[in-house]
């Protein structure tokens, strides 16, 4: 394996635990100045760009914080904004003392507050709304100023409110306009009456609050700090991020794609924590006794004689003693769909999360045999290289397509948010013989180049990636290096994500001597930009793919160039590389693409629908009068049936598993329907068909490229 960029890694995080460390002292026994000390040491000494904690700086975060807390202005008053604004220059001083002052003053505010609005919320919906009154409702939150007294609150708690329930009546009135049709070929109507459902609309809207704030509830003051802190290590860039303990145990699981546990997730409601879903080959579903649905009353451990009650509890607490070691046992006493108090024994396990993982599947056109392969994240397990990770999957699947007998590969990129560098650097070694695959800048540093090293080549035919513009960093790494070898032909948007920055994430509990404070949790920080071999950063300007398409997201503001405090785009010298020598004629499959989607119908109607879905996005009035309402919604939806035959398009394409997830399937039922489900939506994907007939036609012109040059040999 190519394992450089791993001990990069390792030397960073090495020395920063070992040596800048050991000189400096972090033993503050009040945990939340101890937790800005070491985040503002580590992103002075680390961060790629450190910037100056200075009164702009101060200012920023007051504003993103406050939106942050109170985005839809329905919790502070102008008078509490003055009274904060008093630090607003002044957080910079507060971040190089520790002090936290502000955050006290505001969080106690904002927990009074949140107190104030359960009863103005509750107390509004009581009454009947009038949807007969002509009044209009403003969507656009950042415009809202902050209201001045109690009445002007309940007046904008109130048309919130009012505007959620407009919708759940709307719902309401469809819903009995179907059931009457239904009724009517019966004979059994029975009417509600307009005040009735008024009634159950506004209950609706009233136990989703419920809900919110239920889950509002059950968050700690730690929890409101760590907001606090990620609004202080954005500023910075948008991917530097404070971890509180229950997050990094999340970034862990879903970068590594696996977890030890029941394999069941878990959702708290009002009436407690709730199974609403098992997860496939976990040992819940092996053992077939927890159902979804199913309420957890009590959890008692192995070695324990008494359950504990987790009714009430917060769900992350509640987790904590539902999951556990490989190998031990957990009884759950449960409260059953049925009603029955029922108790089962769960072996704990490792639960793979089998959506994290590559899959791949065999396309047949026209005769001949393709793959497509479908990576939705770059995974590993950074403890230990090689365990699963994304390198290793895609070789094997790779391998088990060859068998098969494809002719080319479509990578699926789409949705792809990157992950670890290590396994794009292995990935892109998989279609190349050796050489430089991105090159990586340290401030203050030359730059590295990451490279493959292995000369053997596991797919040497035709390759197209597909991307959009949620495809990011590593993603574009690998699209970015196909492309500039000419190895493949990139399909998608106008270009990908933009994220051309390296992070690492360090246990802030590594810098702490004698800690008593419990888990610091981590920080995830940026300490590198990485650069195409050609030179050019993916930073902002991502990857221009080879044949422009358009679809859902080409007219909204997604991308790295969209978001707060991005670092700039730069260039640095080309690597040294050699372009892929073979036969493929990639200009002449270009432009035959290129036609072949500027005369697609699907795709001209892709590209009115997402004009249409920003517009739709974009409006920020509505009107809370119900006739008005709705005749806006029939507007809406006559005009969401010109979009209606995107659903019903259908490719020539068969698709199905390899032999090996054939053999899977007969013992899970669950993997096949998302097979199935899948394969469905493959056969109606327009951006797949194309892969698929540029990789037709490379083929083809490889096979005639390579007559002509075999014939020019025999003539010489």
């Amino acid at each position: 394996m190519k394992g450089n960029y791993k001990f990069l890694l390792l030397a960073l995080l090495i020395a920063f635990a070992s040596c800048s460390f050991t000189s400096k002292k972090f033993e503050d026994p009040d945990k939340d100045k101890l937790l800005i000390q070491l985040i503002t040491y580590l992103l002075d000494q680390g961060h790629f760009d450190p910037k100056d904690i200075n009164d702009d700086f101060s200012s920023h975060v007051f504003d993103t914080y406050l939106d942050n807390i109170d985005p839809f202005k329905r919790y502070f008053y102008a008078s509490d904004i003055k009274e904060f604004e008093a630090y607003k220059n002044n957080i910079d001083d507060q971040i190089k003392a520790y002090d936290v002052s502000f955050f006290n003053l505001t969080h106690d505010r904002l927990l009074q507050r949140i107190a104030e609005s359960k009863t103005i919320y509750s107390d509004i919906l009581e009454k009947p709304f009038d949807f007969s009154k002509e009044e209009d409702y403003n969507a656009d939150y950042e415009k809202l100023t902050y209201v001045t007294n109690k009445q002007e609150m309940k007046e904008r708690w109130r048309q919130q409110l009012k505007f959620s329930t407009i919708a759940n009546y709307d719902d309401a009135i469809a819903q009995q306009f179907s059931e009457k049709e239904d009724a009517e070929k019966s004979n059994t109507i029975e009417k509600k009456s307009k005040k009735k459902i008024e009634s159950e609309a506004r209950l609706m809207t009233k136990k989703s609050l419920d809900e919110l704030y239920d889950y509002i509830d059950d968050r700690r003051r730690e929890d409101w700090f760590s907001v606090y802190i990620n609004a202080i290590v954005e500023e910075f860039d948008p991917h530097t991020f404070y971890f509180a303990p229950e997050d990094k145990e999340r970034f862990d699981r879903d970068i590594s794609g696996k977890f030890e546990g029941i394999g069941a997730r878990l959702q708290k409601k009002v009436d407690g924590i709730v199974v609403n879903e098992i997860i496939s080959g976990g040992p819940a579903w092996r053992a077939d006794e927890l159902e979804v649905g199913d309420q957890i009353l009590k959890v008692k451990q192995e070695d324990e004689d008494e359950p504990i009650n987790v009714v009430g509890m917060r769900l992350d607490d509640a987790i904590k003693f539902i999951k556990g070691p490989k190998g031990t046992v957990v009884t759950l006493t449960l409260k059953k769909v049925d009603g029955t108090i029922q108790d089962i024994s769960i072996k704990r396990d490792v639960v793979e999360l089998e959506e994290t993982y590559a899959k791949s599947s065999i396309v047949e056109k026209d005769g001949k045999t393709f793959g497509i392969i479908n990576l939705p994240k770059f995974y590993i397990s950074f403890e230990d290289y090689n365990e699963r990770n994304a390198a290793s999957d895609i070789k094997q699947e790779i391998l088990r397509l060859k068998e098969e007998g494809v002719e080319g590969l479509v990578m699926d990129l789409r949705n792809n948010g990157g992950g670890s560098l290590q396994t794009v650097v292995d990935i892109a070694g998989l279609f190349i013989e050796e050489g430089p695959v991105v090159q990586v800048k340290t401030t203050g540093e030359a730059k590295e180049v990451l490279s493959d090293r292995d000369k053997s080549i596991v797919w040497d035919g035709p390759l197209v990636i597909l991307v959009n513009e949620l495809s990011a960093s590593a993603s574009e790494i690998l699209a970015a290096a196909m492309q500039d070898y000419k190895r493949g032909i990139v399909i998608g948007s106008k270009q990908t994500y933009g994220k051309g920055t390296v992070q690492t994430v360090m246990d802030l509990n590594r810098m702490v001597r004698n800690n008593t404070q419990g888990d610091m949790g981590a920080l995830k920080f940026t300490t590198q930009k990485f650069y195409r071999i050609d030179g050019g950063s993916t930073q902002l300007e991502g990857v221009k793919s080879d044949v422009v398409v358009p679809d859902r997201y080409s007219y909204i503001n997604i991308g790295e160039k969209d978001q707060e405090n991005p670092l700039p785009w730069d260039k640095i010298d080309a690597a040294d590389y050699e372009v892929w020598e073979n036969y493929f004629d990639y200009d002449t499959t270009i432009s035959k693409s290129k036609a072949r989607m500027a005369a697609n119908e699907q795709l001209k109607l892709i590209d009115a629908n997402a004009q249409w879905v920003k517009k739709i996005r974009d409006r920020e009035t509505y009107s809370l009068n119900y006739e008005d309402y709705k005749k806006e919604m029939e507007i809406n939806e006559e005009e969401a049936k010109r979009f209606s035959k995107l659903s019903e398009y259908q490719t020539d394409l068969t698709f199905t598993s390899l032999p090996y997830e054939i053999k899977l399937m007969d013992k899970d039922s669950v993997l096949m329907e998302k097979r199935n489900r899948w394969h469905k939506a493959l056969a109606k994907d327009v951006y797949v068909e194309e892969a698929i007939n540029v990789l037709h036609d490379l083929k083809m012109t490889y096979a005639i490229k390579n007559k002509v040059a075999n014939s020019d040999s025999v003539k010489n």
